[in-house]
């Protein structure tokens, strides 16, 4: 929560010059009722309520949360969407056949407050059973507030929870706490329990400790018997992120190591994690407290962190040194240049092993990207993303994520479309399958980069500037091309997920942008409708380029080139829903473009925390 009363103070004295005090509410409370009446009512639709992506059955979820000013003017709204901040991270894990989710999760509303624990199961990461809230406010340690944490399993195979939690009034002053499963027999794990000498972390003098939160999974390192973990912070006066390392031998006393293992100007740093990934472009994952001494050569490291400032989430790839504690990106400008799992609405994302598939699994929250009154109306809001599996890419330069293969399972009634060439300013209707719920692949061919547009050199490192200023249906030379997703009929609503090719100067290489642009998304004049872009990295040798989109109702996830490039948008169609979603294919660029092979299934909907 680092800061948060000077900065709701500041952002509100700049909504006061803006707008004038007589324009701007904030409530805190208002009833659903009072609240639908402010909304058009296709925010509200129950048909725009996710089918297939993670969520309770009702109420606010959060992985990393924002609270919303309402404002009469939405721009504003837009600014201080970034200053309204908590920080609860999820702890994801698997146990005895089950994979566990704990999340941050308010069981009286739908918007930030009264924060628990929820707690969540499935066999398949797809289908979801919701169980009892596993940790709650009820301790010295935690009594103002149980956030962020993370789930490590001991060697005996018994899982522990870290935790941080506010143990004062008022400040938000933040120490971990421990907790233990009550009965390590119960697969379900339904019951934790918190030790007397909670807590086991506490801020030194030198740390802000409204700046101090989100212990990381722990690891083993060496043979010296100690379990390291990372606390996110914030040093110079909240300009400098900060990844302390903490060490015990127990889970009951942990001391500081002197020096972080990492840190950038970066403003603070919330939801680290650090993980090893094969160095030889091998898909399979690893457990951090498996990485043997011999094996260090052949392994990375990957260490991400949440941005407070930004609010998004970005990672190096680099070397770990477990004698000095310190981690080095291997590209000396990572800090800057910010690599990022996803370009779009993806926030305080957090990775753990599953020892069932011998993979990495990544999961990330996104927020709603509608209003707090918009929240209270439909009674719900946030949703994870679909669970991804992660793997560095043989370049060694940049992570590779791709959905899990469960969700395959949800696919039926398949559609294809193959060889067919969409020339410029055509667009081909994908029909045969309802499509407000979908799965699509497909592979686009260029038969030539000759037409390329050249890139600006101001816009070469800001790829949603240059989305914003190349949108969708701004007519390019080699794209922009892509798909048309939940569109209506008359494609008047679409949200846009597409490539366009660039070409810089004394340079072989291209510049290919991936973005999605929902800006004609819905008719509803006061929605916010940000675009979103990341710059794929290929070379486009083969003239190929695939696409990878799921759909779901109000979601629109995007891997872009085997999943180099990902982008989740939160869109809200006024048109475009249920069986009044479309498809399209469509090319803007003036150089043809064919499609080698579209293949669109429709999506089951999988048991959802019983809703």
């Amino acid at each position: 929560m680092g800061a948060l009363v000077v900065r709701v103070a500041w952002a509100w004295l700049l909504l006061l010059q803006l707008a004038g005090a007589s324009h701007v509410v904030y409530r805190d409370f208002e009833t659903k009722a009072a609240a639908t009446e402010k909304v058009p009512p296709s925010i509200v639709d129950p048909l725009l309520r996710t089918g297939y992506h993670f969520q309770p059955p009702k109420n606010w979820i959060n992985v990393s949360s924002k609270k919303r000013i309402s404002c009469i003017y939405n721009y504003i709204w837009c600014f201080v969407l970034i200053y309204f901040l908590s920080d609860e991270t999820a702890a994801p894990m698997y146990y005895e056949g089950w994979y566990h989710f704990f999340y941050q999760y308010n069981p009286k509303g739908a918007v930030w407050d009264n924060i628990v624990w929820a707690h969540s199961v499935s066999r398949d990461l797809i289908n979801w059973h919701a169980l009892e809230t596993a940790i709650e406010p009820s301790i010295p340690a935690d009594k103002y507030g149980c956030w962020s944490g993370s789930a490590t399993t001991m060697p005996d195979g018994t899982p522990v929870i870290m935790y941080t939690g506010v143990n004062r009034p008022g400040v938000k002053h933040q120490v971990q706490n421990v907790a233990y499963p009550k009965n390590a027999s119960d697969p379900m794990l339904r019951e934790w329990v918190k030790p007397d000498h909670n807590p086991v972390i506490v801020p030194e003098r030198d740390i802000n400790a409204t700046e101090f939160r989100d212990p990381t999974t722990a690891w083993l390192a060496g043979d010296d018997g100690h379990w390291r973990l990372l606390v996110g912070s914030a040093a110079e006066g909240g300009a400098r992120g900060v990844a302390y390392v903490y060490r015990s031998r127990d889970f009951k006393e942990w001391r500081r190591v002197k020096r972080p293992l990492h840190s950038a100007a970066t403003g603070m740093w919330e939801c680290p994690d650090f993980y090893p990934v094969s160095r030889d472009g091998h898909t399979m994952g690893l457990d951090t407290n498996r990485v043997c001494g011999k094996c260090r050569t052949k392994v990375k490291y990957v260490l991400k962190n949440s941005l407070d400032v930004r609010r998004y989430d970005y990672y190096t790839v680099g070397t770990y040194d477990q004698k000095d504690e310190r981690y080095v990106p291997d590209d000396p400008a990572g800090d800057e240049h910010h690599l990022r799992y996803d370009y779009g609405n993806f926030y305080a994302s957090k990775t753990f092993y599953d020892p069932a598939k011998q993979r990495r699994v990544l999961w990330g929250w996104a927020n709603e990207s509608d209003t707090r009154d918009h929240d209270v109306a439909k009674g719900w809001a946030g949703i994870q993303a679909i669970p991804r599996k992660v793997w560095l890419d043989f370049s060694g330069k940049q992570l590779l994520q791709w959905p899990i293969e469960e969700v395959e399972a949800l696919r039926h009634q398949p559609v294809t479309l193959k060889d067919t060439v969409i020339k410029a300013g055509e667009h081909v209707e994908v029909t045969g399958l309802e499509t407000e719920q979908a799965d699509v692949e497909v592979t686009f061919e260029l038969s030539s980069l000759d037409c390329a547009e050249s890139l600006d050199p101001a816009l070469a490192h800001d790829a949603e500037r240059l989305c914003g200023a190349r949108g969708a249906d701004v007519e390019g030379g080699v794209g922009p091309f892509g798909l048309w997703v939940l569109a209506s009929a008359n494609r008047e609503e679409r949200t846009a997920v597409f490539f366009r090719v660039f070409k810089v100067a004394g340079s072989d290489k291209p510049v290919v942008l991936m973005c999605t642009d929902p800006t004609k998304s819905s008719l509803n004049p006061d929605m916010y409708r940000p675009t979103f872009a990341g710059f794929v990295d290929t070379h486009l040798s083969d003239g190929k380029i695939s696409l990878r989109t799921l759909i779901d109702r109000s979601v629109v996830e995007s891997f872009g080139d085997g999943g180099k490039t990902c982008i989740l948008s939160r869109v809200y169609p006024s048109l475009a829903i249920d069986k009044n979603a479309h498809l399209y294919v469509f090319n803007n660029g003036e150089e043809d473009v064919k499609v080698s092979l579209l293949t669109a299934w429709q999506m089951k909907k999988p048991l959802m925390n019983g809703a």
